[in-house]
């Protein structure tokens, strides 16, 4: 395996461009990955930036999920303003999951107009999903038996999910390179975690 060159914070080139092109405070995101790797050798990296609007405000939030030869990094860093404060805050967050943690790779891939799909294209859209057991989601709903006119209480149902992030990579919204660089990812992820 080659290892690629090393710019500053010891990152590779490659992902400090993708830092860089993301806009989210790019010297703290780069110190914070930096700091989260300590020399490891970087395998694989997804850099996800993503704008959402909450009432009257705009907040970012960039992901960073690096592969390792022996862990996942996840960082993580979002606006976080509290009102009434003279200037904004940004909270940055790493977590280091060690491969043989990891429980799951999912990736949903979405294609339009499946008729007409040509092989190797892999759709327009990919949600990558991993789970490591950090985060369980429960789903609860009244539980019934099919019977319209029962009104027993039957308790309820639901759905454990495990969860831990899920990165939603559109080629419309964020280009193709984006859109590969997401499926490259995924997919050196779930070799790296079949071992």
């Amino acid at each position: 395996m080659n290892v690629p060159s090393r710019a500053s914070g010891g990152l590779p080139p490659a992902l400090i461009r993708d830092i860089e092109r993301a806009g989210y405070y790019p010297g703290l995101v780069r110190d914070v990955v930096s700091t989260a790797l300590a020399g490891d050798d970087v395998v694989s990296h997804l850099v996800h930036q993503e704008t959402t609007f909450d009432h009257d405000s705009v907040r970012r939030h960039v992901t960073v999920l690096v592969l390792t030869a022996t862990r996942l990094v996840v960082a993580h860093a979002d606006d976080h303003t509290e009102e009434g404060a003279p200037v904004g805050t940004a909270t940055a967050t790493t977590e280091s999951v060690p491969l043989s943690g990891v429980r799951g790779v999912m990736l949903t891939h979405v294609v339009a107009d499946p008729a007409s799909y040509r092989p190797g294209i892999l759709g327009h859209e990919i949600t990558v999903t991993i789970g490591w057991g950090s985060v369980t989601r429960v789903d609860l709903l009244p539980a019934t038996c099919g019977d319209p006119a029962c009104d027993a209480d039957h308790g309820y149902e639901g759905t454990l999910t495990a969860d831990d992030i899920s990165i939603r990579v559109s080629a419309v919204a964020d280009g193709d390179s984006a859109l590969s660089q997401a499926v490259a990812f995924a997919s050196a992820l779930q070799a790296a975690t079949a071992r």
